[in-house]
């Protein structure tokens, strides 16, 4: 099992053991003091144990070989499983929203005790550990799936925050908890646009910027005196590599023997800077037509 593998597994079950623990308590606290916002935080809380469960099965489909269905491996799986869970987020959002209101409606005022303080301090401690684990674990492996559990924690740390600040509100107005529960419902929906606006972007496919095109153009060219004019440089991410296809172009008079070597040389070159899996198509071009070629 490789590096990213070993740290996907384990923040997947560190966070479905502690949200476990932190659904019952936050669950409890809620229902004892008949707060809303203490309860969708609470779920908010279990959909963090159901998104650990995604980034285990996740990752584990990502690290699958590739095999005659999927020749690219199935290291997209990651953006998949990050999707689901940006789903959850929004389902969870929306599904609050309307509880809030509801409670605003009937001017029911909560009262919240001591259990209800003890309940949040302890949530923000553990969430927020919680996402600097997954962070930091993001940025040892680069995990798109990682990074989105850790804003998944983030997001229910400060949701908790907010109902913190509302708990010590509350005995001043009667509509605190309602606001509240408004409050974490469009955290919780920020947090879903976040992650589905990156992995659906993802998933699509992302034009390479200006900036990696010239540096793939400037290092391929280090090693040759002649002009390639690479062009028509397509990016294809699989998750855990990266296909590349691009053009170039040849005198005419160049041998298939020779073509194949400046191929070859490229493809070595571009694997070892960029770690890219690259495809080349070379294009026969007069010499005196390639300045406007370009």
């Amino acid at each position: 099992m490789d590096r990213k593998s070993i740290y996907i597994r384990r923040e997947g079950w560190i966070s479905i053991i502690a949200n476990l623990a932190l659904f019952a308590l936050k669950y409890w606290a809620g229902v004892v003091t008949g707060s809303i916002a203490l309860i969708a935080d609470a779920w908010h809380t279990l959909t963090d144990s159901v998104s650990s469960v995604i980034v285990l099965i996740g990752g584990k489909i990502s690290r699958k070989p590739a095999d005659a269905d999927h020749p690219f491996g199935h290291g997209r799986a990651e953006h998949i499983a990050a999707i689901i869970i940006g789903v959850l987020l929004a389902i969870v959002a929306f599904d609050f929203i309307l509880s809030s209101i509801d409670k605003f409606s009937s001017r029911e005022q909560t009262v919240f005790g001591t259990l209800a303080w003890i309940a949040v301090i302890v949530s923000i401690v553990v969430k927020e550990a919680l996402a600097q684990y997954a962070f930091w674990a993001y940025r040892r492996t680069n995990s798109s799936i990682l990074k989105a559990d850790g804003w998944h924690h983030r997001t229910d740390a400060l949701s908790s925050v907010v109902i913190l600040v509302g708990i010590a509100l509350g005995r001043y107005f009667w509509f605190t908890d309602a606001v509240l529960g408004i409050i974490v419902a469009i955290m919780i929906a920020y947090a879903s646009y976040e992650i589905l606006s990156k992995e659906i972007k993802s998933l699509l496919g992302e034009s390479p910027s200006d900036e990696l095109l010239l540096s793939i153009r400037e290092t391929a060219q280090k090693n040759f005196d002649q002009p390639l004019h690479i062009h028509q440089i397509h990016l294809h991410n699989y998750g855990h590599h990266t296909e590349m296809i691009c053009h170039i172009k040849l005198p005419p008079s160049t041998s298939l023997e020779k073509a194949h070597e400046i191929c070859t040389k490229i493809e070595e070159v571009i694997d070892r800077e960029f770690g890219y899996t690259t495809t080349i198509h070379p294009e026969p071009v007069e010499w005196e037509n390639q300045e406007s070629s370009l």
